[in-house]
């Protein structure tokens, strides 16, 4: 049974098994790791102006400047809750409007100003996770958990069991071309893409629920993004549903090509020194063999593991490469969150322009993170890698490792079944 498989082995584990051992898993790991993905979109899409840190650092280095340029701005854009002078535009910026009139600014009122944009801006991953939670309710960090669920559980189903039968299954061409080595690379690859074009219309609506905070209300959140997203179809086409996806595939296909062949690896290291172990126990060499031989031996290794070392070689695995393949892909993951996040309300002003105005996000990908780059360095590349890494790396540990231990399970079932028949 172990050579049935290249690596591990399927004990005959049936697509409806492999598929809810996938189910298992997206629940589990949206419950525990979206938080941290409220707070990622939050840092990536935050409003980034060079005078911000100026002023929420000193209130006497407020840009008289800035105060010019809005001073005749509309007094309904959001009366801060620290003073009525102070004006706050599209509600994340970092910049607000001390009054309609020409006035002198009041010290009093530039004090408020700094507090009341510290209090908006979020500075890091903890930062996000505590002001989030104080200024919008704890509530708020799993907004977006129903398009989570509801986008994670069909894009696992087809990237596990995909890359399962892309990596394992007699049938498939990359098992029989492609040398043991670099299959999970290809396969994990193959497996993305496929995964992240059926659901990148859902990876829109989320990322653009979790991003908003306009209203007051879940249910409000739900309308504002909707709204948002017909009016989007309706001026740009069924098309635009995707937008962001040649970004996502940019990120997504690296992220799991690495992954894979990094948690491939990972998994036949701790095969290996579970088996040295088990040669010292037994007063017997340690045959590392090479080629096929290496694989079955592997295979076997796997395949007699118990739950327990199933479990934690799996997670152990998962989380290391996760990791690793996360901070490597995270510039891509700004740039789609940037450009999926792009508000309506600025795409209905350019179009009252003149002259059409190219928007850094309508460039293409190689062009938009350059622009990142020249704006922000690289601390803009990589700006969210702590939220990304630190979400990345248990989800991929709970997903693989749920999935894993599920496949196991449904494994020893399998063969308890085939033992009853046979008797």
């Amino acid at each position: 049974m172990a050579s049935a498989r290249t690596t591990g082995d399927d004990g005959g584990v049936s697509l409806v098994q492999k598929m809810l051992s996938a189910v298992t898993g997206s629940v589990l790991t949206s419950l525990l790791v979206t938080p941290l993905d409220v707070v990622r979109v939050r840092l990536q899409s935050q409003a980034y102006t060079p005078s911000a840190s100026a002023s929420t650092s000193s209130p006497r280095q407020l840009s008289a400047l800035s105060i010019t340029q809005f001073r005749d701005m509309p007094p309904n854009l959001g009366i801060s809750q620290c003073c009525r002078e102070v004006f706050w535009i599209n509600n994340n910026a970092a910049y607000c409007v001390a009054g309609p009139t020409i006035a002198p600014i009041n010290p009093l009122d530039t004090a408020c100003v700094a507090e009341e944009a510290e209090r908006r801006t979020i500075n890091s991953t903890w930062d996000g996770l505590r002001k989030i939670a104080q200024n919008e309710g704890p509530r708020t960090l799993w907004r977006g958990l129903s398009p989570t669920l509801l986008m994670t559980i069909p894009a696992n189903v087809i990237y596990f069991a995909g890359y399962d039968w892309m990596r394992n299954a007699h049938d498939s061409p990359f098992r029989r071309n492609i040398s043991d080595t670099y299959n999970p690379l290809v396969a994990g690859a193959t497996a993305r893409i496929l995964a992240a074009i059926g659901v990148s219309p859902i990876e829109m609506f989320r990322t653009r629920m979790q991003a908003a905070n306009h209203t007051a209300s879940a249910a409000g959140h739900f309308r504002e993004t909707m709204q948002g997203m017909r009016d989007l179809v309706a001026t740009q086409g069924v098309r635009s549903l995707w937008r962001g996806l040649t970004l996502t595939l940019w990120r997504d296909v690296p992220f799991s090509a690495i992954y894979w062949w990094g948690y491939e690896s990972g998994r036949n290291m701790l095969a290996d020194v579970r088996g040295r172990a088990e040669a010292r126990h037994d007063g017997t060499e340690f045959r590392a063999g090479r080629g096929e031989e290496r694989i079955r031996r592997r295979s076997r290794s796997r395949s007699n593991e118990n739950h327990t070392a199933t479990l934690v070689n799996s997670f152990i695995a998962g989380a290391g490469s996760g990791a690793v393949a996360a901070f490597i892909t995270t510039p891509f993951d700004v740039g789609k969150t940037r450009q999926q996040v792009a508000q309506h309300a600025s795409e209905g002003a350019q179009k009252g322009s003149a002259a059409k105005i190219v928007r850094p996000e309508e460039k293409s990908m190689p062009r938009f993170l350059w622009h990142i780059f020249e704006e922000q360095g690289i601390r803009g590349l990589f700006k969210g890698w702590t939220a990304r890494c630190l979400k990345v790396a248990p989800a991929c540990a709970i997903m693989i490792s749920t999935y894993e231990f599920g496949k196991k399970m449904a494994t020893d079932m399998n063969e308890r079944r085939e033992r009853r028949l046979e008797s």
